[in-house]
């Protein structure tokens, strides 16, 4: 064998073992059923809110929320027994622009200083297949309004990473900035505002 042909295979024999040590493909379904029953807690890392509105009838304004914490408690045999608290800190809402996320804190919009958490508590849960209307509170700003989400199970199974049971949700929501006093220029900016969810939670 050349000296080149030897350099090609000891490459490939390298990139083999490099792919070999990686993990596996996550083991995840989306089969409620495969859902293990108990107490499960917000992974903060891989949870966060997505909102956008629309800015003077031109674009639509996104921003996130991260860095979240909460429970879950299911059971595939009892799934509208399903319970979710999530305290959300508004200290991690982010946007592109810096001078709009120090407005944003301000008391023209979420008053971070005196009002540094929100939260969400679900009443029911009403489940079809791997969707699930879920009816719950907001509590923003010191208010507290209804908020309807539409979920859908998005997975469910072992982390391959840390080996812990895992259940992932994806949903979607709409409020009122005004219904939190949250009007700040509206109708030039959106009342209404939708939100995409995605929350995982370990057990």
């Amino acid at each position: 064998m050349t000296k080149s042909l030897a350099l090609l295979a000891a490459l490939a024999l390298a990139g083999t073992t490099a792919l070999a040590a990686q993990p596996k493909a996550p083991a995840a379904t989306a089969a409620p059923a495969k859902v293990q029953a108990g107490s499960y807690k917000v992974d903060p890392n891989h949870t966060q809110v997505v909102w956008s509105v629309d800015h003077f009838g031109f674009s639509r304004l996104y921003g996130m929320v991260g860095s979240m914490s909460g429970t879950l408690d299911i059971d595939p045999a009892r799934p509208a027994a399903a319970k979710v608290a999530i305290d959300i800190p508004l200290s991690g809402l982010t946007v592109t622009s810096p001078g709009f996320a120090k407005h944003l804190a301000t008391a023209d919009l979420f008053d971070v200083a005196q009002f540094p958490t929100a939260r969400f508590v679900s009443r029911s849960v009403s489940v079809r297949g791997n969707q699930a209307t879920i009816l719950g509170d907001l509590t923003l700003r010191g208010i507290t309004k209804p908020l309807t989400l539409a979920a859908r199970l998005h997975g469910t199974g072992a982390n391959p990473m840390n080996k812990k049971q895992t259940v992932g949700f994806s949903a979607t929501a709409k409020l009122k900035r005004s219904d939190f006093n949250l009007g700040y220029a509206v109708p030039n900016v959106s009342d209404d505002v939708n939100l995409e969810i995605t929350a995982a939670f370990e057990k």
